[in-house]
């Protein structure tokens, strides 16, 4: 009698066969326990990799900021002592450098400013005349015909021998490398956080695929390809990394915006001044919106790439063929 296996069409009809199943009962459960973790996991991964990726960025506006700083501005300080017009000491300290080649305007830090900057520090109320506080003639200088620093420092102790000029290269370079080392440490952050999404993504889809292995198995030895069988798990691995991705990388959005608002509500504090100073106005810009959503994207990305070679490398431990 012939076995209707070898008849003509047979693999055709055994194809058929499994997409009929597959239409009955689907290789990878649509929702179950393990995938809703799986969600959670990737929401949780994607979302501090987009805070990582949202810090890195705004570290780097920051030292970006203190570079530009560096060349347009430059501090004269005066200390005062006993029987010193900190005043007068602070019009002539102005006057010389207003005058020098190079610098294009000096401003004196009035009273009123000068407490503000110590408002964090001290509180409200405090008599500026009661403390040893340096006063400040800010230099704005021009950064394509920058002056001859040592020369100006001169010129401006021998007027007024209680000044210091300070360039701030010194310090700002310090701040330079440390965020330098910082963007450093968040790209390789943020480097681990993908790999151990990878190694979720394998876990997950190797214990999905041992909980319906009699399923896979029958389905390979019937006829159903590793391509017909990665693909689905592809396609499920896919939708699921998507929608973890996309709710970490809206929650990282949100929390953004988050510091944004409270950045410009706060904007009249002496705090937020001090912070701005340091950070900006905590807004990653258009370029940080875009990561997140390339973050997004990479992670759904990685899902269903990894979640295909776990099933063909399963796939190949049951049957070599698989792999041609």
């Amino acid at each position: 009698m012939t076995d209707p296996a070898t008849l003509p069409g047979a693999p055709a009809r055994r194809r058929g066969a499994a997409r009929s199943y597959r239409k009955q009962a689907p290789i990878v459960p649509p929702g179950n326990v393990a995938g809703h973790a799986l969600i959670l996991v990737i929401a949780i991964m994607t979302f501090l990799s987009c805070l990582t990726l949202g810090a890195v960025t705004l570290v780097r506006d920051t030292a970006a900021m203190w570079q530009s700083q560096i060349a347009h501005e430059a501090t004269i300080q005066i200390k005062p002592v006993d029987g010193l017009n900190i005043e007068a000491a602070l019009a002539t300290a102005q006057q010389v450098a207003a005058g020098f080649p190079g610098v294009r305007q000096a401003t004196i830090v009035d009273r009123a400013a000068t407490i503000r900057l110590l408002e964090p520090w001290l509180g409200t109320g405090f008599d500026i005349d009661e403390l040893p506080v340096p006063r400040l003639v800010i230099v704005t200088i021009d950064p394509a015909n920058p002056p001859d620093f040592p020369a100006l420092r001169q010129a401006v102790t021998a007027e007024v021998p209680q000044a210091t000029l300070d360039d701030h290269r010194t310090w700002v370079d310090r701040l330079i490398a440390m965020a330098n080392t910082t963007v450093t440490i968040g790209f390789s952050v943020l480097l681990l956080m993908l790999t151990a999404t990878v190694l979720a993504i394998v876990f997950a889809t190797r214990g999905a695929m041992a909980g319906n292995g009699h399923i896979i198995e029958v389905l390979h030895f019937v006829g159903a390809e590793a391509g017909f069988i990665a693909r689905e798990f592809r396609r499920h691995f896919l939708l699921t990394g998507m929608k973890g991705a996309a709710a970490g990388g809206l929650a990282a959005i949100i929390v953004f915006i988050g510091f944004s608002w409270w950045s410009s509500w706060n904007l009249a504090t002496p705090q937020a001044d001090q912070a701005t100073a340091l950070f900006g106005n905590f807004a990653i810009g258009s370029a940080g919106y875009l990561g997140v959503a390339l973050v997004v994207i990479l992670i759904g990305g990685l899902t269903a790439l990894t979640s295909h070679i776990t099933v063909v490398s399963y796939l190949g431990d049951i049957d070599p063929s698989a792999h041609d």
